[in-house]
C-alpha cells in the first residue's frame, strides 16, 4: 500500500475490497462497519495513521473515527504509536492473526457468554426452588449449565496452550477425530 496523506485517498483495488469487505462481516457479527472498515484499513497499511488520514481514506466524519478509534482500542486490536516529528496521534494495528483472534475471543466471551452464564446459572437456581416448574424444563436448564461450563472451562484450557501447538491442533482439523475412540457413527 502507498503512503496515504489527507490528499491521497485512493487506495488499491484489494485494500478498498478487503476494508469493504471486512466491514461488512463486521456488521454481521453485530460489530459497527465504520469500525471494522477502520480495523481493516489499519491492519493493511505498512505504516501507523493518524485518525485523519483514516477518515480521508474512508470518507468517514473524524468523530465516527474517534469513536470506533476508542473502540478498536478498547477491544486491543490497534495501539497509539508515536511518530517522529509529528505531535498528532497515529495507530497502528496488532498483525499477529492469532493474536487478533484470541483478542476478539476474549471481549465477546467477556461482553455477551459471561453475562450469558450468570443468567443460567441464576435460571437453573432458580429452578431448583420452582415447584411449578416441570422436571424436564429444570433437567434441560442444568443440562445446558453443565454444556456451557464445559465450553468455559475449554476456552479457559486453550487459552493456556502456546501459539504455536494451537496451530498445530487447527491444521490437524478433523484427522483428530480419527485419534478418538468414538465407537460407530449412526
Amino acid at each position: 500500500m502507498t503512503e496515504i496523506s489527507e490528499k491521497d485517498v485512493k487506495l488499491p483495488e484489494a485494500v478498498e475490497r478487503f476494508v469493504l469487505h471486512w466491514g461488512d462481516m463486521g456488521s454481521q457479527w453485530g460489530v459497527n462497519r465504520s469500525v471494522s472498515q477502520i480495523h481493516a484499513l489499519l491492519y493493511l497499511s505498512e505504516r501507523p495513521l493518524t485518525a485523519e488520514q483514516v477518515a480521508a481514506t474512508l470518507g468517514l466524519a473524524r468523530s465516527n473515527v474517534s469513536t470506533s478509534i476508542r473502540e478498536l482500542m478498547a477491544w486491543n486490536l490497534i495501539r497509539r504509536v508515536p511518530v517522529k516529528g509529528d505531535r498528532r496521534e497515529h495507530f497502528e494495528a496488532e498483525t499477529d492473526l492469532w493474536e487478533i483472534a484470541m483478542r476478539i475471543a476474549a471481549v465477546r466471551k467477556e461482553r455477551e457468554l459471561d453475562p450469558a452464564v450468570e443468567a443460567l446459572r441464576s435460571c437453573v437456581a432458580q429452578a431448583e426452588h420452582d415447584a411449578k416448574l416441570h422436571p424436564l424444563a429444570a433437567k434441560r436448564l442444568k443440562e445446558m449449565l453443565a454444556f456451557v461450563d464445559m465450553l468455559d472451562r475449554w476456552y479457559a484450557r486453550m487459552l493456556t496452550v502456546p501459539k504455536p501447538k494451537l496451530a498445530a491442533l487447527v491444521r490437524l482439523g478433523t484427522r483428530i477425530v480419527s485419534l478418538l475412540p468414538l465407537g460407530k457413527h449412526k
